[in-house]
């Protein structure tokens, strides 16, 4: 894993801009940094890379990479667990490589030779930048469900580009401006959805994505290829369990692999459990958890058990109910973007405990959205009544404080509104009185394909690529840990894409998984109700209104999108209403980087 920043422009710049503002993405790549730049040429540029050690850690290794021979240059954050194999291929049709097995230069070669359709070769996570030196060609490429960032901006004259948003933007002279849609997309979903950011004129590329920059005749064209869609998976044929397993199987074995020790996380659940299983058949391993004294979320119970039936070498992350405002501000320092989602906090602090001695952890992310885990697929697919109906309906009669109403609309029998309800606040919207400005609704329900299916596609392309897998990213890289998730194989989501989901039966989430467990456990392990990864967010938010008042006040949307909020969310003190206050909080926290 690692991190990069950089600039193609037909003006004349000063790198050193570029250099200051990569501290905000050194702690991605801790272990060197390399700046490559030509500002002579009529096309003058910058790159500039930090690494993070993990496969194949010569110097040979290094980037930006640059190809002798052609000039050709690339920048890539990720990791590719095929590059063996494609090394072999492209050595096969004799392609030589420099190095031992930097999976880097396997990229870099094969988009030499066989173009852009390489990419889709490609197993792994990863954001690219590859320059064509010879076509004055840029490229800017994101892995299919966007577990590596990479964000840009561009006009007539310039590129930039970078793994942070904050470097982009303070590399480009602070230029910032707020962009209304999304702040109302933000106030919504506590998220803002590639490709767009919180500012005008700076974007995120999407997952599955190849941005295209021409550089010709002083000007910056931009060409736009989609080359990976979940939807075009869609099929039904017989599903078959040992095919499955073979294939999940081998992707968590693929990504134990690495040139440094490795370790997993075990929450207890279905998903990390299921991991460790099978790593454990390999070597004893050393795995991770978080143990709380609030006992809604508290899953050391489960993780203590599987840690104890697969002999793994255990460690517990103390997070208590009491958590302190000094890990809550380190925590919300590593968001490069504002992201609401308060378990943002003991993932930060599990990950900082895990890269004390580990480089690289295994996580169970993406079971969810693989196996249909959530309690929304299966509210949303639940028979309805007319009595269901009217309930959903008679809830918008309800004041905003009262509360957001899912669980209301959850009963609705449009499949649409009964799915989004679960991830979009609207009420908040109406309480602050922003419901006329447009944004663009993130939660589409596929037509003509199998509900199921539809629902699993919304959860990977918004809820995972949008939501859990920015919170993966940036606390882990945070404290310069890799982390690799064997359920987001390509291989394994097409599986269940092409197959017949009636096996997978809606009514009991994730029976594969399920199934495979009850070897090793007793019902009550297996069957238990799903816990949250999260802290007592309602009793940090009213201990601390006044330290939040004190934001808002000083704050840059309060007072100037709306009014402040406070004591409308205080009177009727809930759990959703905390979250609400939260939300704003985390926006001004991180608009405050700016000012």
């Amino acid at each position: 894993m690692c991190g990069f920043i950089g600039k193609i422009s037909y003006n004349n710049f000063n790198p050193e801009i570029l250099n200051h503002n990569n501290k905000y993405i050194e702690c991605r790549g801790p272990d060197s940094k390399i700046i490559k730049s030509d500002l002579d040429s009529n096309i003058k540029y910058c790159f500039i890379f930090n690494r993070l050690s993990i496969l194949d850690l010569s110097e040979n290794a290094n980037q930006p990479m640059i190809n002798e021979h052609s000039g050709n240059q690339i920048m890539f954050n990720g990791e590719i667990y095929n590059h063996s194999e494609l090394r072999s291929m492209l050595s096969n049709k004799g392609v030589d490589f420099k190095t031992n097995h930097s999976d880097t230069e396997v990229i870099l070669k094969g988009l030499e030779y066989e173009g852009l359709s390489f990419i889709s070769k490609l197993r792994g996570q990863f954001s690219i930048f590859y320059f064509d030196i010879k076509l004055n060609r840029a490229y800017l490429i994101r892995d299919r469900l966007g577990q590596k960032p990479l964000y840009y901006y561009h006009d007539k004259k310039n590129l930039l580009f970078s793994s942070n948003l904050e470097s982009l933007i303070k590399s480009n002279n602070n230029l910032s401006r707020l962009k209304e849609s999304s702040l109302n997309e933000y106030l919504r979903y506590g998220v803002v959805a590639a490709p767009r950011t919180i500012f005008e004129d700076y974007n995120k590329v999407e997952a599955g994505t190849i941005l295209e920059f021409r550089f010709k005749n002083n000007i910056v064209n931009t060409i736009k290829n989609k080359y990976w869609n979940i939807e075009d998976y869609v099929d039904n044929k017989p599903f078959n369990l040992e095919e499955f397993l073979n294939i999940l199987e081998d992707s968590i074995s693929t990504r134990a692999k690495a040139d440094v020790p490795v370790a997993s996380f075990l929450s207890g659940g279905i998903d990390s459990t299921t991991v460790v299983r099978y790593l454990s058949k390999q070597n004893q391993i050393n795995t991770f958890s978080v143990v709380t004294d609030d006992q809604g979320y508290d899953e050391s119970r489960w993780s203590n058990l599987a840690s104890k039936k697969y002999n793994t070498r255990h460690q517990s992350v103390n997070i208590n109910s009491n958590i302190s405002n000094k890990d809550i501000l380190e925590s919300l320092a590593v968001l490069d973007e504002p992201y609401a989602d308060p378990s943002i906090v003991p993932s930060y602090i599990l990950s900082r405990e895990i890269a004390k001695y580990f480089k690289v952890a295994i996580s169970g992310d993406g079971g969810d959205e693989l196996l249909g885990g959530y309690r929304r697929t299966f509210l949303t697919l639940r028979p309805k009544n007319i009595l269901d109906a009217l309930i959903s309906n008679f809830y918008h009669l309800y004041p905003g404080f009262l509360g957001t109403g899912s669980s209301f609309l959850s009963k609705s029998r449009n499949n649409q509104i009964s799915y989004s309800s679960t991830l979009a606040d609207e009420k908040l919207i109406n309480l602050l009185n922003r419901g006329t400005v447009n944004y663009d609704n993130n939660i589409k329900l596929v037509k003509n394909i199998d509900t199921y299916k539809s629902l699993l596609i919304n959860d990977y392309k918004f809820y995972l690529a949008e939501q859990m897998l920015f919170k993966v990213d940036r606390t882990s890289m945070a404290n310069s840990l890799e982390v690799r998730s064997p359920f987001l194989d390509h291989n394994l989501i097409e599986y269940i894409m092409s197959h017949n989901a009636s096996y997978l039966n809606i009514n009991k989430s994730k029976k594969i998984l399920k199934d495979l467990l009850k070897t090793d456990f007793d019902e009550e392990f297996i069957n238990r109700k799903k816990q949250g990864f999260v802290f007592n967010i309602e009793s940090w938010v009213y201990k601390n209104l006044e330290v939040i008042n004190e934001a808002f006040d000083k704050g840059v949307v309060v007072g100037t999108y709306f009014e402040n909020p406070i004591n409308k969310l205080s009177i009727y003190k809930s759990r959703i209403n905390a979250l609400r206050i939260w939300k704003i909080y985390i926006l001004e926290n991180y608009l405050s980087k700016f000012n």
